[in-house]
């Protein structure tokens, strides 16, 4: 029995007489004090007593975990050196759904009359001779009686009671209608992807399309085949912001929307969603990384939309990339997966070209769209004005959409009005006291918010460390700064603040975008959830405020994310009749990200940088593993850090570097140290981490973090 606890092995329980119980049962078992959800994942081990092993509780009634899901299970496991008990935690997101559905009761009319016809029973009749079953409260608003009425005539015997599923079902899919009409080199994509899902076999396929080539329509076609098919499809999307645009486009192909998993859900609705997956009904999923833990009953098919994303990784708890373990998902269970991008990341492409995986291209945008024109603006020649962050030829471009009727964006990948708060008589600055990191400064909240651990605190009006007066100033933009500036300069233009800040919650971005696409906003400044999958027809002119932010990072994927980035922002640009005009505000403007982008040359980039990490042997020509020690008790993290490199094993092409402070050396108050581990691409990193990592004894205030592939170096 596999319960959800950071447990390596299954524990052995014994089944009660008359209990029926299968391999991937949903059980409730004792384990000490507390009463656990687990799945039975085996036969006993047969090491103990059979008339010492505590009994299975109770049997849910919910379907079995397929083997495919466990077997998944089981290879996530071991790939990221967690337990098994920490991986099936993430497929038992949703206990409530394991209980029994829940029923409502509604009413129906029979052929018994009151004695007494008043004009409002003469009404609620009347009103429900049409025979759809209504709740008393439905009954009640429909009909403009009050709730004591129609109950009224359920007494006498008018109105039937029939107990009803509490949860909606989920509507049919229409996939043999509403698709668009596709160019020639649409339709020999989509025949290609159709091909391989009906083919029901492994097969992993980049469909590698420029931004606005029509890239989520071609595979619809195969979503579309695999619902032919009688299977199920998973659409995983990097950010929740996507999923408002990305949901009408689907329901106009389908007819309906699909069933959505992410964390904005609630309780009662993820319930919904997993059964409905897990009992086949819940055709096509949309949803965040986690969706890829759900028991899908009969999965056919897995998209994942922007796979170039570092929003795939997860980072906390179980650290796995969503993208490659959906490759491991559909190899094992034999079925193809599609990678999507107008910009893949270079793991992908050299998969490619190994043979791993198969490319589809499409080269040009759909429809009269043309690509648009990128140019740099030099910030050593062509500077803003004092104290402001817009250069005149950005704004000037501004002025010239505006003054047309089209729209603009402006691109800051940095939320909050300021990233320090500096006091000018002392040079203090404000820091989170639980982080190695800066307070950003939220002046629309009034508040200083530390982006890392969610601290925040009011501004105050004299300097923390010499208590002066009217001291502390604003160091450097933020996006709700930006705004002030657009609302100095264009105080007639409709302004559109995006960012997570701004926007909480699935129905506010959908607000947000709509009024995008009604044109009732002129200029939009967003964070990277403008980035990408939005189409805004009348959007022209796109200005990246500060291009070289990203270059800043540091970490082997800096110039990678910021080209991938950037690529993305600017296709939002000339999407429909109007070219596009980007603008790209650098004081670099020689840098190969830079110089890739205005020529439009990916591939050449992607080049360079395969044979700068080949050189090396970074990935994806050869291993990192990632280990975070940290603890409340700084003296301790150290001294224990130290003996873990001195256990370090010695091997051929295996180099263990550190341990050093962590870039984020402090974080919820825990002092951080970090150790890199690089091998070659034939190296068994696992086995390596394992022989180092299983003798150790680790004290009970320290924590050690293993990430297998880090992403973020922080």
């Amino acid at each position: 029995m596999l319960v959800p606890l950071a447990l390596p092995e299954p524990y052995d329980y014994a089944v009660p007489d008359g209990m029926h119980v299968e391999l991937g049962s949903y059980v409730v078992v004792p384990l000490g004090a507390q009463r656990l959800i687990g799945v039975v994942w085996g036969e006993g081990s047969g090491k103990f007593d059979q008339k010492k092993l505590k009994s299975i509780i109770e049997v849910m009634e919910a379907r079995a975990m397929t083997a495919g899901l466990r077997q998944f299970i089981d290879w996530m496991a071991g790939y990221t050196l967690n337990a098994r008990g920490s991986v099936l935690r993430l497929a038992l997101r949703s206990p409530a759904a394991l209980e029994p559905a829940r029923v409502r009761v509604a009413y129906r009319l029979t052929d018994k009359r009151p004695a007494r016809m008043t004009p409002a029973r003469e009404r609620v009749v009347a009103h429900l001779a049409d025979e759809f079953l209504r709740t008393i409260r439905e009954i009640a608003d429909e009909t403009g009686v009050s709730d004591g009425v129609v109950r009224g005539l359920v007494e006498a015997g008018t109105l039937s009671a029939v107990e009803m599923p509490a949860d909606a079902d989920f509507p049919g899919i229409e996939f043999e209608a509403h698709g668009k009409p596709l160019s020639d080199e649409q339709q020999l994509a989509a025949d290609l992807l159709c091909e391989r899902v009906r083919a029901q076999k492994y097969a992993g396929v980049l469909l590698d399309g420029v931004t606005g080539s029509g890239k989520t329509e071609v595979y619809f076609e195969g979503v579309a085949e695999a619902l032919r098919l009688g299977k199920q499809a998973l659409i995983l999307l990097p950010e929740i912001a996507l999923t408002s645009q990305f949901l009408s486009r689907f329901e106009a192909r389908f007819g309906v929307k699909p069933a959505e998993w992410h964390s904005e859900l609630s309780t009662r609705e993820r319930a919904r969603v997993w059964r409905g997956v897990s009992e086949g009904r819940a055709r096509v999923v949309v949803g965040a990384r986690s969706a890829l833990f759900l028991p899908f009953a009969d999965l056919g098919l897995i998209v994942v939309d922007e796979e170039h994303e570092a929003a795939f990784k997860q980072d906390e708890g179980v650290n796995y990339h969503a993208r490659d373990m959906a490759v491991v998902r559909a190899s094992l269970s034999g079925f193809p997966i599609v990678l999507s991008s107008a910009t893949p990341s270079l793991e992908t492409v050299v998969n490619v070209e190994q043979g791993r995986y198969e490319r589809v291209a499409l080269t040009e945008r759909h429809g009269v769209a043309e690509l648009p024109n990128i140019s740099a603006i030099d910030m050593r020649q062509d500077p803003p004005e004092r104290g402001q962050w817009l250069a005149p030829k950005l704004v000037e471009e501004i002025a010239k959409a505006f003054a047309a009727g089209e729209q603009s964006m402006l691109f800051l990948n940095r939320r909050g009005y300021a990233p320090l708060t500096l006091c000018r008589t002392c040079g203090h600055r404000i820091e989170c006291p639980q982080c190695s990191a800066w307070l950003v400064e939220h002046r629309f909240r009034k508040e200083l918010v530390c982006h890392h651990c969610g601290y925040t605190s009011g501004v105050p009006k004299n300097c923390p460390s010499c208590n002066a007066e009217n001291s502390l100033v604003a160091c450097g933009p933020g996006v709700e700064r930006i705004a002030e500036e657009v609302a100095e300069k264009f105080p007639e233009a409709r302004v559109a603040l995006l960012s997570s800040d701004a926007l909480r919650g699935p129905q506010s971005h959908e607000e947000a975008f709509r009024a995008v696409e009604a044109r009732e906003v002129d200029i939009i400044i967003g964070t990277q959830i403008v980035a990408k999958g939005h189409h805004f027809p009348w959007l022209t002119v796109v200005g990246v405020v500060d291009a070289d932010l990203g270059l800043e990072n540091g970490d082997l994927r800096a110039a990678e994310r910021t080209f991938q980035l950037l690529q993305q922002v600017a296709g939002r640009a000339g999407r429909a009749e109007r070219r596009g005009r980007v603008f790209l505000q650098t004081y670099m403007p020689e840098h190969s990200v830079m110089r890739a982008l205005m020529a439009g040359d990916r591939d050449a980039f992607l080049a360079r940088e395969s044979e700068a990490r080949e050189r090396v042997k970074l990935p994806p020509f050869g291993r990192l593993a990632g280990v975070v020690v940290s603890s409340e008790n700084a003296a301790l993290a150290v001294s224990f850090a130290r003996e873990m490199a001195r256990t370090a094993p010695r091997a051929d092409d295996v180099a263990v570097l550190g341990p050093a402070p962590a870039p984020l050396a402090m974080l919820r108050g825990r002092t951080r140290l970090r150790f890199l581990v690089k091998t070659g691409r034939h190296i068994n990193i696992q086995a390596y981490m394992e022989a180092w990592l299983s003798p150790l004894k680790v004290p009970a205030p320290v924590r050690v973090s293993v990430d297998i592939d880090p992403y973020s170096f922080l």
